[in-house]
This record gives C-alpha cells, sequence and structure tokens, in this order.
C-alpha cells in the first residue's frame, strides 16, 4: 500500500474538499484523520490532534502546506480550473504548458498543494 499524508488544519473541511472536488471516497474517518482514496491514491487527512502532528524531538512542528504535492490527471484542464475557480478553490499560479502536458496548482483548505495535470 502506499499513501500520502497531508497535515490539516480541519478534518472535516479536508473531506469535504477532496470528495466534492476530486471525486475521493472515504474509507475511514475519525476525529484525528480521514482516509481516503481515489484511483488508487490513498490520501491520509491527519489534523491537528494526530499523532504526526506532535512535534519532533528538535522542536519543528509539522505543518499543512509547503509545496510537495500529489498529481490528478484531467482530461480538459481549462474547464476544470474554470469549474474550481466558479467554486471558490484557491489556485497557486496560472496554467503553466511544458513538454509533457499542461499543469497548475490548486490549493486545498488547509494550503495544501494539489496539482492538477493534462497530457500534452
Amino acid at each position: 500500500m502506499t499513501a500520502v499524508r497531508y497535515l490539516v488544519h480541519d478534518v472535516e473541511a479536508a473531506v469535504g474538499f477532496y470528495t466534492q472536488h476530486f471525486g475521493f471516497t472515504v474509507k475511514q474517518q475519525f476525529p484525528a484523520i480521514a482516509i481516503l482514496e481515489r484511483d488508487g491514491l490513498t490520501l491520509w487527512a491527519a489534523g491537528p490532534t494526530a499523532s504526526a502532528a506532535r512535534p519532533m524531538p528538535d522542536g519543528r512542528k509539522p505543518e499543512p502546506g509547503g509545496w510537495n504535492r500529489f498529481v490528478i490527471e484531467v482530461k480538459d484542464l481549462a474547464e476544470t480550473v474554470a469549474r474550481l475557480r466558479d467554486k471558490g478553490v484557491p489556485f497557486r499560479n496560472n496554467i503553466v504548458e511544458g513538454p509533457g502536458g499542461k499543469q497548475i496548482l490548486c490549493e486545498d483548505p488547509s494550503g495544501n498543494g494539489v496539482e492538477l495535470f493534462e497530457r500534452g
């Protein structure tokens, strides 16, 4: 099994975001964490009371955000972006085009990046 863990400010908000906008299903949900799945990707949305949010021995505290992300491949990036923008989903950038296709980064309610990608 491979899973991605995102630290989130609010587990319920994360569940709503990923199920509504990206078609994830909830496998398990507890007060501190939700386990969601989509197309073979398992996402652990860990809230502030989850063990993964505890401070490290050197005092650093894990927190949401950053630049690591997973990628969701879409068929029509422009349409997907327009639909998500209409629903108030924030984006970090505009669509960029590279040798493999087009991509853009949106953010979940805790500021974690989700890359949307359309093959070129």
